[in-house]
This record gives C-alpha cells, sequence and structure tokens, in this order.
C-alpha cells in the first residue's frame, strides 16, 4: 500500500495578516495601564534621572545589546526556551530586585534585562522555524529593538522596522545596534527612572519588566510571522509589510 502524502492547507493570507496587526495594536497596552496606576507618568521620566545617568545612556544600552546578543545566543547551549508566561515571570523578578535597591541595582539588573529579552525574542524566532544562528537571524533579532518599547508607545502604527535590510553580516549587525540604542536607551532610561525610588522602584521595575517582556514577545511574534508569511506565500517581504501596516491603521 503506498504512503498517501496529505496536502498542506492553503493559508488565509488575509486572516493571518489580521491577526498579527491585531497582536501588534495590542503590544504594550497592559504595561503602560501598570506604569500609570504607579502614578508615573511616562513622559517625564527621564527627567528624574541624574545628568551623569543620562549622559551615559547611549553609551551603556550600546554596550548593554552588544553583548547581550552574545550571551544570549551562548545561553541557548545550556537552557531551553521557557513559556512564555515563564519569560514574564522571570523577567518581573529581576525588575522587582534590580529596582529595590534603587539606581545603582537597577543599573546592574539593565544588561541581565535586556539579555533576556533577546533571548526571548530568538525563542519566537525558533518558533517561526528560523535559525536563531544565522546573521541574517542574529539582525532581525536586534531590528526588533526598533521597534522601542512599551514606555513609548502612541497612537502612530510605526511598522518600519519590518521592512529595514542590509548587507547580512556581523558588520551589519553592529551597525543596526548603533542605530537602534539610542532610540533604545531613551525607553530604557524611563525604566531606570521608574526603578528610582527603593521599595517603590521594585515595584515599578516588577512592572516594567512584565510589560517590556510582553511587548517584546508580541512585537518578535509580528515580526518573525511576517517573515515566515512572505515566505509560505512567495510574496515580497515589502507587499507583506505594507498590508500589515494598512491593516494596523484600520484597527484604530
Amino acid at each position: 500500500m503506498s504512503d498517501i502524502i496529505l496536502a498542506a492547507p492553503p493559508i488565509d493570507t488575509d486572516a493571518e495578516i489580521d491577526r498579527l496587526a491585531r497582536r501588534y495594536k495590542a503590544a504594550g497596552g497592559l504595561g503602560v495601564q501598570l506604569l500609570n496606576a504607579l502614578g508615573t507618568g511616562a513622559d517625564t521620566l527621564l527627567d528624574q534621572l541624574p545628568a551623569n545617568a543620562r549622559d551615559q545612556l547611549n553609551e551603556t544600552t550600546h554596550a548593554a545589546l552588544s553583548h547581550a546578543l552574545t550571551a544570549a545566543s551562548a545561553s541557548r547551549r545550556v537552557v531551553p526556551d521557557q513559556a512564555e508566561w515563564l519569560n514574564r515571570a522571570v523577567s518581573t523578578g529581576l525588575g522587582a530586585a534590580g529596582g529595590f535597591g534603587g539606581l545603582p541595582t537597577a543599573l546592574a539588573e539593565l544588561p541581565v534585562t535586556t539579555t533576556l529579552l533577546l533571548r526571548v525574542i530568538e525563542g519566537v524566532a525558533v518558533e517561526h522555524d528560523f535559525d536563531p544562528t544565522s546573521e541574517s537571524v542574529r539582525f532581525d533579532c536586534v531590528q526588533v529593538f526598533g521597534a522601542a518599547g512599551p514606555l513609548e508607545h502612541d497612537d502612530g502604527s510605526d511598522v518600519a522596522f519590518l521592512s529595514a535590510r542590509m548587507a547580512l553580516s556581523g558588520a551589519a549587525t553592529q551597525a543596526l545596534i548603533t542605530r537602534v540604542a539610542p532610540r533604545l536607551a531613551v525607553v530604557l532610561g524611563q525604566k531606570l527612572a521608574a526603578q528610582t525610588v527603593p521599595v517603590l522602584g521594585a515595584m515599578a521595575g516588577a512592572a516594567t519588566n512584565y510589560a517590556y517582556t510582553k511587548y517584546y514577545t508580541d512585537v518578535a511574534h509580528v515580526h518573525f510571522g511576517l517573515r515566515r508569511l512572505a515566505i509560505a506565500t512567495d510574496v515580497p517581504h515589502d507587499r507583506m509589510v505594507a498590508r500589515l501596516k494598512a491593516e494596523v491603521l484600520a484597527l484604530r
């Protein structure tokens, strides 16, 4: 008796685009609500940081992002990918510990959280059948940070980060880190400011880390989900980005 090979069901591109657009639209919403519940306005958080901390933030963020990319990849050989709820739980615990001692412990926690977030993003790439050791996927993992974070959330539908492409090499990834770091520094600076008050900072650290982990998990699913959809349907990626952007705008 010969084997029967069943054809894969056709992909409903419209339904997938709608699903990804809704996930992108919803990303970060809960985090903003949690921060508001703590009585902290995201727009004024950076003013609470000491001047020297603000001045060093870009350089610190660039270094943290570069080191985190290496550390996140190396950790895959030791620790398997975890469920999304567990990633959020671990990140929340890190944020609470980092915020408990104010700015010094928050600064120490920052590179650890950055590494965890990159590891979460890599895990999402694997879910969508991408190889996290590939230079192109490493590039994309950093690119997800180009969407900034929940504390920079606004009514705009900035999905431009989905379509940027360069010659994919280690040098290109470092160049992307240089581009992404200043924007990420603003967001991480807001996170640090929310953690500067001991004890209350622990609550803010837990809330922001929970929000960050959920946000970047959602954005990573959109990013790699759209790339996977473009490959599966043999449709140019930039056309998929345009469709997603139109769908996100239609959900307003």
